[in-house]
């Protein structure tokens, strides 16, 4: 095992750096670098601080979301603390892949506050997640209905479909009880690579929630109203360097691009985030360097988004750290 995660390290490492060769390549063909750079120096700043603010008063109940998961496992901590590890996890996802980093950290640090439960913990984060992805897939699918006859993006369908079917298989693995004995089929192999333990851990962790069919109605709803807000900060984004397109389009647009982003291609989805931008609104008739200077703004905005945990990690620091406690409730 430690020599395969020697080689899987590198490929990792290889892959990304191709995809994001790729990517980078594919905005130079389409981009005039000084045309781009002059509507970037002209944005209108009101517009980038709403899309800062819709994006940062979406952290609390984002963390009120992950305080009901944690409730129905047993797990108890405070609302003020989940919004600061929300944050922080956005600090670290800004120099770790994608989303996939900052959902590391926050595991990593409740686990130090409830010692013994990182099973669990995984589980539930990576629950809300799938959650997440499902409430973007639906998003998605209104949005599709919402552009027909209004915007050609046909091409984006078959991206959709695969996110629907993945969902839709995810949701029977680890759901239904049926799916068990397929599953147990691949015990013996998942011993033989050291896999099987942790892999229990995080299959028991997540079924333990067909028994509470009522809070994933719930957080799923909850979920899908976040998104919706969520996907505005694009629009924002997008009118702040004079796109003009009304907020219909992006619920097409968000939900495929905060799905691609989950996605680990390269770090914190540098250039890929600026080519799907490039590709998805030049589909619509818009211009690459504007659609490009969209993209780019969003990602400043994820940067201002990183801030707060950022300021909160220094004052820790300062104070000696953030004290690791397990709370009873």
């Amino acid at each position: 095992m430690p020599r395969l995660s020697r080689v899987k390290r590198p490929l990792r490492i290889a892959i990304g750096l191709v995809l994001t060769a790729l990517a980078f390549a594919y905005i130079l063909l389409k981009i005039d670098v000084g045309q781009t750079w002059d509507v970037l120096t002209s944005a209108n700043l009101w517009w980038f601080a709403l899309a800062v603010t819709i994006m940062i008063i979406t952290v609390v109940p984002m963390a009120l979301r992950w305080k009901w998961l944690l409730a129905a496992q047993g797990i108890h901590d405070r609302l003020a603390w989940l919004t600061r590890a929300y944050f922080v996890s956005y600090t670290a996802g800004q120099i770790l892949p994608t989303s996939i980093g900052g959902d590391a950290v926050r595991i990593f640090e409740t686990a130090k506050r409830h010692p013994g439960r990182s099973g669990d913990l995984t589980a539930i984060v990576l629950l809300e997640r799938a959650l997440g992805g499902a409430a973007t897939v639906l998003l998605g699918a209104v949005g599709f209905l919402l552009a027909l006859g209004q915007y050609d993006v046909t091409a984006y369908l078959w991206l959709e479909g695969a996110f629907v079917f993945g969902t839709l298989l995810l949701i029977v693995v680890f759901f239904s009880r049926s799916a068990r004995p397929l599953l147990a089929r691949l015990r013996p192999l998942l011993v033989r690579v050291r896999l099987e333990r942790p892999l229990r851990a995080f299959y028991d962790g997540v079924h333990h929630y067909r028994g509470h069919p009522g809070l994933l109605l719930k957080v799923f709803a909850f979920t899908t109203a976040i998104q919706a807000v969520r996907i505005l900060s694009i629009w924002a984004s997008c009118r702040a360097v004079g796109i003009e397109l009304g907020p219909r389009i992006y619920y097409v647009m968000g939900p495929l691009f905060f799905l691609v982003l989950l996605v680990p291609f390269t770090l914190n989805g540098f250039a890929v985030r600026e080519a799907f931008f490039v590709s998805f609104l030049g589909s619509v008739g818009i211009d690459a360097d504007a659609a490009f200077a969209a993209g780019f703004l969003f990602f400043l905005v994820t940067v201002a988004l990183a801030l707060p945990g950022a300021a909160i990690l220094l004052w820790e620091s300062a104070r000696g750290g953030a004290r690791p406690r397990v709370e009873h409730g």
